[in-house]
């Protein structure tokens, strides 16, 4: 534990620009079910199910029932409600968004040697994660101070002049503003430093984060099938990542006495942006009309990414110093800092069951389906590495390690589970589903996430054209680390986490 803590604060602290920590990872991640309006009301479950167009994204294989084309369209409206308690105080935040989901087309047609044989091919984007949330969390700590961080992450440097220039992106910020200073009777080379916030009496303190932003998958498909038993199928997937996310954490002094200190501030802005490469392939076996065992492979996402990160802290320290106001854009020439780092997401396996209703070559005559899917996902196997274009990149080859180390202690592997079936009344079809994905935290300080979805949807189809309705519901819990320290015990804030997501896809037969 006192290795692991250790670890987290020397990722955390490190004294140049490498923001990321290992929240970031989960964020692109741990991700709901998204796609067509059908496929979300079934759960999201797919890996067997086959004939639409979100299998590209699932099962490439799903691919080759198709016997013609599809085009689709799918905007979404999503909303999200954070229940946060911190320190025995409850706080409520909510976002809401609009967006556009699957959109795309696939076209199919027998081979000419052999009606038997099957091909496929689509093209489609589909925002797989949407990053748009507000979270809100307060409460009365007198255990510690976020200030402590900066003593931590200056520990042991005697030289003020340091201090007050080598941390540009925390600890100097907090030191010229006087949030920590300099202990009485030390001299310059052999300083040691103090908090001037009076945690011990009591500090009432908030943080606030608000991001927006997502990450959007564009799919290039292939798929094939072989006497309408075996279907197969490779997709390369080329995401596109935008996060924006402004964090205002504040601390002030619960007595209100004249003690020189009133409160500070400290924001930090953060914006990532970049794209990648990754494939997914898989398999689908038909031994019987009714029957369809599917499994497929997504390989670990390759991103390139760059951050662009400020950060600024004011403080009051009433008589002593007054307010001042520091921003880490005086160390960097007026503009964000700028790094460009290598992400590489978990690998996924999925295996899927299902069973059709009346199974026959005409799919207007079907009487519906039920159909399940389990997903196995390595959160642990999720690694940033340094970009290779960095020269003399010792630094941050060794500050890679240890948050992969990090990463590997704090999450594990998962299990996520999908459920869902339709019926159908000749042109209309109900549809219901459920997911549920697992505990991605190690449970090393009490960690504790899941997420639920209750889905339903409504569907239409005639004469070529076809228009789906889902409404799905979100319950779970995560939590939050305002901030890390390595020498003492630290808070957390649990999530108690609420959403909801209207799906609407339009499309025609071609």
């Amino acid at each position: 534990m006192q290795k692991l803590i250790g670890i987290i604060a020397l990722q955390i602290l490190a004294t140049r620009l490498i923001a990321q920590e290992p929240a970031d990872m989960l964020r692109m991640a741990w991700t709901d079910p998204t796609g067509t309006a059908r496929h979300q009301a079934i759960g999201g479950a797919m890996t067997s199910l086959g004939g639409d167009l979100t299998a590209a994204f699932t099962n490439p294989a799903g691919l080759g029932f198709y016997r013609s084309g599809d085009f689709v369209f799918t905007p979404t409206f999503n909303q999200l409600r954070n229940k946060a308690d911190y320190k025995n105080t409850s706080t409520t935040a909510q976002r809401f968004g609009v967006g556009l989901g699957l959109t795309g087309f696939v076209a199919a047609s027998p081979t000419e040697r052999n009606e038997k044989r099957t091909a496929a091919i689509a093209i489609a984007l589909n925002r797989t994660a949407w990053f748009g949330n507000n979270l809100l969390y307060r409460g009365f700590n007198n255990t510690n101070s976020f200030s402590q961080k900066f003593l931590e992450e200056i520990q042991g440097v005697g030289d003020a002049n340091l201090v007050a220039s080598k941390y540009p992106f925390g600890s100097s910020l907090a030191f010229n503003t006087y949030w920590i200073d300099t202990i009485g009777g030390s001299s310059n080379g052999n300083f040691t430093y103090q908090t001037r916030a009076p945690f011990r009496s009591g500090l009432l303190q908030e943080n606030e984060i608000i991001s927006k932003g997502g990450l959007s998958e564009l799919a290039i498909a292939l798929a094939g099938s072989s006497h309408e038993k075996f279907f197969y199928g490779l997709t390369l997937g080329i995401p596109f990542l935008q996060f924006e996310r402004t964090t205002t954490f504040t601390e002030a002094d619960a007595t209100r006495a004249m003690n020189n200190f009133n409160y500070a501030t400290y924001q930090e802005s953060l914006n990532t942006s970049g794209s990648g490469l990754n494939i997914k392939m898989g398999f689908i076996y038909r031994p019987v009309p009714q029957w369809r065992f599917g499994v497929s492979i997504h390989t670990p996402t390759f991103l390139r990414l760059t951050d662009r990160y400020s950060a600024t802290i004011t403080t009051d320290t009433e008589n002593y110093k007054g307010v001042l106001t520091q921003s880490s854009k005086e160390f960097t020439n007026g503009e964000p800092a700028e790094y460009s780092y290598l992400h590489f997401t978990p690998l996924r396996m999925q295996g899927g069951l299902s069973f059709v209703i009346r199974e026959v070559e005409d799919v207007t005559k079907q009487k519906g389906f039920i159909t399940a899917d389990v997903e196995w996902v390595n959160y642990k196997s999720a690694s940033f590495k340094a970009d290779p274009s960095l020269l003399n990149a010792d630094e941050e080859k060794t500050y890679y390690k240890n948050l992969n180390s990090v990463i590997d202690d704090v999450y594990r592997a998962a299990i996520n589970m999908r459920i869902g079936g339709e019926l159908k009344f000749t042109t209309w079809m109900l549809r219901a589903g459920m997911a549920y994905l697992g505990n991605p935290y190690n449970n090393i300080r009490g960690e504790e996430g899941n997420r639920f979805q209750y889905s339903g949807g409504l569907g239409y189809r005639n004469k070529g054209y076809f228009i789906d309705l889902t409404y799905v519901h979100t319950a779970g819990k995560d939590i939050h680390f305002p901030y890390r320290l390595s020498q003492q015990t630290f808070d957390l804030a649990r999530l108690q986490q609420r959403g909801a997501r209207l799906s609407l896809t339009l499309g025609v037969k071609f």
